[in-house]
């Protein structure tokens, strides 16, 4: 299933995220992919604040790879992939034990994955178009 929507802030970004998260459940994974600035982060706040955590502790792990945020709904683990050189860096995190467990992993830059990718991840593609707008696709 593919669902597809137009986004013209960020406010408006957290909403469709908050729509996502309303269908989320234990050991779903969520794939983005879209270029820096695209407005990966505000998605993935939104669906972390739709689970009940903090809005104040959700930051892009962009230095530290992985943020756990428990407090929620459900423990969400949030991946940011943007400085791997190597997709078998992940296994020294022990991601296996994040992606496949009862929490909710959130994946920037999944493009990095390749095979690491899990078939039935949810994909949130963002394209920002003209006047800043932005353009997400989800698929099932």
């Amino acid at each position: 299933m593919v669902k597809k929507y137009i986004s013209l802030s960020e406010e408006e970004t957290k909403a469709i995220a908050k729509e996502l998260a309303t269908e989320l459940k234990p050991g779903d994974i969520v794939l983005f992919f879209a270029d820096l600035g695209a407005g990966k982060s505000v998605f993935s706040k939104g669906i972390a604040t739709a689970l009940g955590v903090d809005e104040s502790i959700v930051r892009s792990p962009t230095f530290t790879l992985m943020n756990i945020y428990s407090g929620g709904k459900y423990e969400i683990y949030h991946f940011d992939l943007y400085r791997i050189s190597d997709v078998e860096e992940l296994d020294y995190l022990g991601y296996e034990d994040f992606f496949y467990s009862n929490g909710i992993s959130l994946v920037e830059w999944a493009e990095k994955l390749d095979d690491y990718a899990p078939a039935n991840a949810i994909k949130v593609f963002i394209t920002i178009g003209e006047d800043n707008k932005r353009e997400i696709r989800i698929e099932r």
